[in-house]
């Protein structure tokens, strides 16, 4: 008969030919357990999904209390669902007064469709722009404003009209005018391995879009919800896009995207047509319960409060001459090794020795750290140890 692993291989689609093939019997804080009992630190959060730790009880007694009520019942946008309307409510309490209309939706990737489509149907134009070494999902339209080719040229043609600029850079800004829709941007670059810009570029950025009518459309999918020490990355920068978008930690573990504009603008999207974007199980009532006691637990237990100071003790403690550089933003951090080969193999020597972390897309001799919200110095420091000694093995 055939385990797991083997009915993994032969039923479930792969995307690489090189499975981690770790299969997890339990997960619990920033701790996940595999089949034979091993523990290992869940450095990446899923990617920046588990925030608030993997298993948290507020989340859970939401999840049943909300699934023992009622689960899916219609398209979203038709019945008024409690759970929607209350994690919208919550929301729009901690956002600024142009960011009050939310339409939830099922992942990252649909929310930055959407708010493509409302782009381009509120200035009625179709152009867009987007930074290079951007990611934003993986679905046809969004793949059409990625910002590397290699992961576009095998699904060619995609949706024309984007064109690709610097992250960060001032000059490039001198492109937008009054012919594009939007520009969709990274708070914080993810998949770039971590690149921040600072406050006088996004304020000559949004100066450019409000000069020439193009909505600025921010990506803080993997950014956002506390991670970078503020509830939503563009605080740090002093300025409010007209679109974001959320997903990842949204949902609490469970899959839920959102983008958010203002009433006006989100209006364009009832007529002409009507049901000028439709989701089935966007908004989930379980999913939208999870992500309000997700974010009830975040604000309640002050997660953000200390997040800095876990970036400090963090950069602190991981000194290492095989370090470059340590690149981030709160509880999102890149650790920079000199090669692929290298970085593979110390992060597979991390997994070994019970540790999980990942590389970035577009940076692949970086190290990614993005533990849940909740670590505590403690296990901060130990996470670190197994760091460190895992670097010394490879080089040893």
């Amino acid at each position: 008969m055939l385990n797991n692993r083997q009915l993994f291989l032969q039923h479930n689609a792969q995307t690489t030919f090189f499975p981690l093939l770790l299969e997890m019997e339990r997960a619990e804080g920033v701790f996940m357990w595999d089949v034979n009992g091993k523990r290992y630190f869940d450095l990446i959060s899923g990617i920046a999904v588990s925030n608030v730790g993997h298993s948290n009880k507020s989340v859970i007694d939401a999840i049943t209390k909300q699934a023992q009520s009622y689960m899916h019942l219609m398209v979203y946008g038709e019945f008024v669902q409690a759970p929607q309307v209350l994690f919208a409510k919550k929301l729009c309490e901690l956002l600024p007064q142009n960011l009050q209309s939310v339409y939830f939706v099922s992942s990252g990737a649909e929310a930055i469709d959407g708010a493509l489509k409302l782009a381009k149907r509120f200035t009625g134009r179709f152009k867009t722009l987007s930074c290079k070494n951007a990611y934003h999902g993986s679905s046809q339209g969004v793949l059409s404003i990625m910002g590397n080719e290699t992961f576009k040229n095998a699904f060619r043609p995609l949706i024309p009209g984007n064109t690709i600029i610097e992250f960060g850079n001032i000059d490039d800004l001198k492109i937008i005018d009054d012919t594009f829709a939007c520009i969709v941007m990274e708070t914080v670059q993810g998949e770039a391995g971590i690149r921040i810009s600072d406050a006088a570029y996004f304020k000559a950025l949004k100066q450019s879009c409000d000069q020439n009518g193009v909505l600025l459309v921010l990506d803080e999918i993997q950014c956002g919800m506390g991670r970078t020490g503020k509830m939503f990355a563009f605080e740090h920068y002093n300025f409010v896009p007209d679109i974001v978008c959320l997903s990842k930690s949204l949902g609490g573990g469970m899959p839920l995207g959102a983008f958010i504009s203002s009433p006006q603008i989100m209006q364009s999207l009832a007529h002409n047509p009507i049901l000028g974007h439709i989701t089935t199980f966007g908004g989930h009532p379980v999913c939208c319960a999870a992500g309000l006691a997700a974010l009830e637990f975040t604000l309640s237990h002050n997660l953000i409060d200390d997040i800095k100071e876990k970036e400090n003790f963090f950069r602190n403690l991981l000194k290492h001459p095989k370090i470059q550089e340590i690149r981030g933003v709160g509880l999102l951090m890149a650790l920079q090794f000199d090669t692929f080969e290298n970085n593979k193999k110390i992060i597979d020597c991390c997994i070994k020795n019970g540790l999980i972390s990942d590389w970035f897309l577009f940076c692949d001799n970086a190290m990614r750290l993005a533990p849940p919200l909740i670590i505590t110095h403690a296990e901060i420091a130990e996470a670190c140890e197994i760091i460190l000694a895992s670097i010394d093995e490879v080089f040893s």
